[in-house]
């Protein structure tokens, strides 16, 4: 049986605090994405401050320094959030794994912290073998681990609601939970090569769009590291519109789902769909800053949406729970009885 009754009372507040951390995190990544996008994260060349102040000055009318500064300040924020979340659980919540996750989430809100500041201070060492920046490599690793917190928060929020608690888990085959692990997986793979080719300035390494050359061929003419970290970055996201559509259909055929998963199931092909144009968009356009951080934005929501499906696909595991049978058992039969003659 799950401990979730060994809580007696749950502060409805505990709930609230994640489901904010869960989705302020995506501010977090979108003021982070517009940063990177037009080019902004040295706006400040000082760390934790901000040209010596935590107000600096003229940040307000300058574009380049509101993105920087913002994504300080919200990432303060989110900080604030993650420790307030961490020491409620420790105090309110009795679940092993849901104690784990928050422990892992303020470990990853630390370092993403250090990792931040480290790009800002060490921009100027050059890595010669790479061609880049101590700097940009701190940024990549930075924004990698972006993602992994996402997933940690969502699982948190999840976790702690209501209907999370309160619900019977459903039995989803071992084949649905294989592929919801091997989609977000992919998709985590995706989005850190997605992260070294924007540190790496590569979102251009191949400006034709769907070929890799202006004559249609299909690999690009020449290589080098910029080409081939964008070429997999395009392989990568024909194999994910494989395996996510694949994974919605396995989905959709297992009588464990109910209609709140398979409606979430249709949002993430639809995400899917929409992530493939943004891609594309970027890529005709230049990278257009507004198109190229609603690309980035997508992605961690299409992470957020499949990551979501597998935990439910799995959380009879996590809790520990004797799965709701898929349909109520017959009632037994009446019999007559015979009567004396």
């Amino acid at each position: 049986m799950s401990d979730n009754s060994s809580d007696a009372v749950r502060p409805p507040g505990l709930a609230l605090t994640a489901a904010l951390g869960a989705a302020w995190v995506f501010v977090l990544v979108l003021l982070g994405a517009f940063t990177t996008s037009i080019g902004a994260g040295m706006a400040f060349p000082d760390w934790p401050l901000s040209n010596g102040s935590l107000n600096p000055d003229g940040w307000l009318g300058d574009l380049a320094m509101f993105a920087e500064h913002s994504h300080r300040i919200s990432a303060g924020l989110m900080t604030a959030i993650t420790l307030a979340l961490v020491i409620w659980v420790r105090v309110a919540e009795s679940r092993q794994w849901v104690r784990q996750l928050a422990g892992g989430a303020m470990a990853i809100i630390v370092v993403q912290a250090v990792a931040g500041g480290l790009r800002v201070l060490l921009d100027q060492h050059q890595v010669a073998t790479v061609g880049t920046t101590v700097g940009r490599l701190f940024a990549m690793f930075h924004a990698c681990l972006a993602q992994v917190f996402v997933c940690l928060l969502l699982a948190l929020a999840a976790g702690l609601s209501r209907r999370w608690i309160d619900g019977v888990p459903a039995a989803f085959s071992p084949v649905v939970r294989r592929w919801g692990v091997i989609c977000c997986a992919l998709l985590l793979v995706q989005l850190g090569v997605a992260a070294v080719m924007r540190h790496s300035f590569a979102g251009l390494a191949i400006p034709t769009i769907p070929w890799s050359t202006p004559e249609g061929d299909l690999l690009p003419a020449t290589w080098d590291f910029r080409i081939g970290i964008h070429f997999t970055h395009r392989v990568l996201a024909l194999a994910l519109a494989g395996a996510l559509p694949a994974f919605v259909v396995i989905l959709w055929r297992d009588p464990a789902a109910g209609a709140g998963v398979r409606g979430l199931a249709v949002g993430v092909v639809t995400l899917l769909v929409l992530q493939i144009g943004l891609g594309i968009e970027a890529v005709r356009t230049f990278r257009n800053p507004q198109i190229t951080t609603a690309h980035v934005l997508v992605g961690a929501l299409t992470l957020a949406a499949t990551f979501l499906l597998s935990l439910i696909t799995h959380r009879s595991l996590l809790e520990n729970t004797t799965p709701a049978p898929l349909s109520p058992p017959a009632p037994a039969s009446l019999v007559p009885q015979p009567t004396s003659a």
